[in-house]
């Protein structure tokens, strides 16, 4: 596609558009399906640091899980934009956390304990059959991922309905390697999306 920075932009305004007129009781019905996964299927979130995404724009609601989650035993972080624009960061949160105001209106650690995270539970704005997302355009996850190291485990989260056949992946684009939805797990390989069961998922120890 040649002008792929054209369509995902006009794509993007519709799936969030699409994401923000769901009915309120299919928006808890089906963030309570993922967070049932999140919960069963990969346990070893629990003695992992994590990075959440406060909810926006009729994203998948997190906190839920987040909560559970903390109660385990694990360590939790929320992303900050740095004021020079450069990699996202995570500062540490838990439920009695200071919050402030971020960018975008999202609340944000105040000043908390900066953090490198072990798995990242990431928000879709779609998804496709090959495991990519498509996101705000700012990139910032992108350019995170591409220097990590190691590179953290990543799930994406978002609802079957911002499924899409393409977002016309380009070479800074990374996959990720889990999608969760209302509808299930699918592992995300060479050859596409694959759905697991929570079980299957859990068995396989994603985090070593």
């Amino acid at each position: 596609m040649e002008n792929w920075q054209e369509w995902r932009k006009l794509k993007r305004a519709d799936l969030i558009q699409h994401r923000e007129s769901i009915a309120a009781e299919d928006h808890r019905n089906w963030s309570k399906g993922i967070t049932a996964s999140l919960e069963q299927a990969f346990p070893q979130l629990q003695r992992c640091i994590v990075g959440f995404c406060w909810p926006y724009r009729g994203e998948y609601d997190p906190r839920p899980a987040m909560n559970f989650l903390c109660a385990k035993g694990a360590t939790l972080g929320l992303p900050e934009i740095p004021e020079d624009l450069g990699l996202l960061q995570f500062r540490r949160w838990w439920p009695e956390a200071p919050m402030r105001v971020g960018p975008y209106a999202i609340p944000v650690p105040d000043n908390t304990e900066l953090l490198t995270v072990d798995a990242l539970i990431i928000p879709l704005v779609g998804f496709d059959q090959q495991g990519y997302r498509l996101g705000y355009g700012g990139g910032y996850f992108d350019r995170m991922l591409a220097s990590a190291t190691p590179r953290p485990l990543t799930i994406g989260v978002a609802f079957e309905i911002l499924r899409l056949d393409s977002v016309h992946p380009q070479p800074h684009d990374i996959a990720m390697n889990f999608i969760v939805t209302e509808a299930g797990i699918y592992r995300v390989t060479d050859l596409g999306l694959v759905a697991i069961s929570n079980d299957e998922c859990a068995a396989e120890h994603p985090l070593k």
